[in-house]
């Protein structure tokens, strides 16, 4: 199986592709900066330089020629202004959805954020984040090419994974470790009965295999 991930160089990514390389699978994750590509390669992965943010849909598409499953799990970052929460957490996300139907990718993870909707209000920074991230999240809901799936995980941390979360339709509010994050991504990869989910991820005290099992064909 090989698995594309947009955002390779990110925390949550280089967790996925260190797991996904350890299962057997053929991993790629795509970057802007060459720099990155020795991360990728210590952690499994064949670096692939691409900037989604100026990137042609037919040439993306020919990055994800052959893939089984497309993971977006790039964003703008902390940090970064509101252009390119729009120009990355929003365009960059619809571009590798079609990318991924024009590729005939079957399998879409979406790495959405807790809280992500299209109708959110204000101005500030972050509400332009979340409505960029649900305008992403009710995109690819349209891809009827895709076989989606969507997580979004609460507040992000680095402590050190359980292994144990709940996954749910809804949640709560709650915090999460990029290690939990990154696991249940890897079996959301291996579990297609979860198409059409928007799912949440926090702590939790479920194994995260029998999390992504409960929430299968649901």
């Amino acid at each position: 199986m090989r698995i594309v991930i947009a955002g390779g160089h990110g925390r949550i990514a280089l967790r996925l592709e260190r797991l996904l390389a350890a299962r057997g699978y053929e991993v790629a994750g795509i970057i802007r900066d060459p720099a990155q590509g020795d991360d990728l390669r210590r952690a499994g992965a064949e670096p692939v330089l691409c900037d989604l943010e100026s990137a042609s849909v037919e040439h993306v598409a020919g990055i994800l020629q052959g893939a089984d499953v497309a993971v977006f799990a790039a964003g703008a970052g902390p940090g970064s202004g509101a252009e390119r929460k729009e120009t990355v957490d929003r365009g960059a996300a619809t571009l590798f959805a079609d990318s991924a139907e024009r590729a005939r990718v079957r399998r879409f993870l979406m790495v959405s954020s807790m809280g992500a909707d299209p109708r959110h209000g204000g101005d500030e920074v972050f509400d332009v984040y979340l409505r960029a991230k649900g305008e992403a999240d009710e995109y690819v809901r349209t891809r009827l090419g895709l076989e989606w799936t969507v997580l979004r995980p609460g507040s992000l941390t680095d402590e050190a994974g359980t292994g144990e979360v709940r996954l749910e339709a809804d949640t709560g509010r709650g915090s999460v470790p990029r290690d939990d994050v990154a696991a249940v991504l890897a079996e959301l990869v291996e579990t297609p009965a979860t198409a059409g989910l928007t799912l949440e991820l926090v702590a939790g005290s479920t194994p995260v295999s029998v999390a992504v099992k409960n929430m299968a064909g649901t």
